[in-house]
């Protein structure tokens, strides 16, 4: 296991990047704590994969520095690094057997015969391959396949870092959650630190304890799930993260009030802001009613999806989402709705803005 750390780190596949822009992936600090689970998420093409690769040593950083526990291995090569990677499409050995796959990397390291088999017994069932150990790799289908991948890389216990590039791609759903649960729990049992490339939010919130949220090659948030989803950082994590994602109003502010339309809503806190300003506001903190104060708004449509219903509203020409219990009754002549303050964030240039006296964290 390592500790991380990305230092002053960016890439270009240009060879002569003159802006910002001709960054893939933007200027980034941080450091992975020693045996903790992150995901790297986002749309494709954001840079999620060229961070990957940068950290495991198959592609060499335009500037920056990797290190591990404080040792600089930016240009060492992927063996010397001691880690375990898992790709989205399936790298086996056809004429071998499952079992002579999954040993492969343990033989490579000379461990003995026992404690080769204690492994690969131990990982085949967790992936669900243990009555196939002696079937040739090359008639299986592709996600078994897959899980062999994922099962050379889950079966070394000395790895400095396991990292995974939109391994469950060609996964069956029902097989995606059990071999989800299975990482999460290999990661509990040694502590590895992990690293999971995923575009499905699902995936990332329910493997990893902090979320690393990517945009246009720049990382735009790092927290929790919670954090992402009650103090989204950026307007992007706020949409890509729920389902429907936040709720974006423009409005004006003015101390403790913001002004949507011809609406005034008091915010509960004063904020202090310029350029373009927006109320972002998740939809299971959307209010429903019938007449009164309020935002005016028009349902268009009521989508009932069993656990809950999504209610679609116009508001000043713009479609958003509230979300109703299913034992809700939604108010008869609903043509207005308000924000519980608890839900409230207030956005400058997409960028979350901190109410006066808080912590912006």
């Amino acid at each position: 296991m390592a500790r991380i750390t990305l230092d002053n780190l960016a890439h270009s596949y240009l060879p002569n990047p003159t802006t910002e822009d001709d960054f893939a992936l933007k200027e980034l600090n941080h450091d992975w704590t020693d045996g903790e689970a992150y995901a790297l998420l986002g749309a494709s093409g954001c840079g999620k994969s060229t961070l990957l690769n940068i950290i495991s040593g198959l592609l060499i950083p335009s500037q920056g520095r990797v290190l591990f526990d404080g040792v600089d291995m930016t240009t060492a090569p992927t063996a010397d690094r001691n880690i375990a990677q898992v790709f989205q499409f399936p790298v086996v050995y056809d004429t071998m057997t499952v079992r002579e796959n999954l040993a492969f990397p343990l033989k490579n390291r000379k461990l003995e015969t026992a404690e080769i088999a204690r492994r690969v017994q131990k990982v085949s069932a967790m992936i669900g391959m243990d009555n196939e150990l002696d079937r040739k790799a090359r008639g299986l289908t592709a996600d078994a396949k897959q899980k062999i991948s994922l099962g050379r890389g889950m079966v070394r216990e000395d790895v400095n870092a396991l990292l995974f590039d939109e391994p469950l791609t060609v996964i069956d759903p029902h097989m995606k959650w059990e071999l989800r649960t299975q990482l999460k729990k290999l990661h509990q049992d040694f502590g590895h630190t992990m690293i999971y490339v995923t575009h499905d939010q699902t995936e990332a919130l329910t493997f990893a304890d902090k979320v690393v949220v990517m945009h246009g090659g720049r990382v735009v948030q790092i927290g929790t799930p919670q954090d992402l989803f009650e103090r989204p950082a950026h307007t992007f994590v706020g949409y890509f993260i729920g389902s429907p994602g936040m709720n974006l109003f423009d409005a004006t502010l003015n101390g403790t009030q913001a002004r949507i339309g011809d609406a005034t809503v008091d915010l509960g806190k004063s904020y202090a802001a310029s350029g373009r300003t927006q109320i972002g506001v998740r939809p299971e903190f959307i209010r429903l009613h019938a007449g009164g104060s309020g935002i005016p708004a028009r349902i268009d449509r009521v989508e009932d999806v069993g656990r809950h219903k999504i209610v679609r509203l116009s508001v000043n020409g713009t479609e958003i989402s509230a979300i109703a219990g299913e034992g809700d009754e939604i108010p008869a002549g609903t043509d207005r709705i308000s924000f519980a303050p608890e839900g409230i964030n207030v956005y400058a240039d997409d960028w979350r803005v901190a109410a006066t006296g808080e912590d912006a964290a």
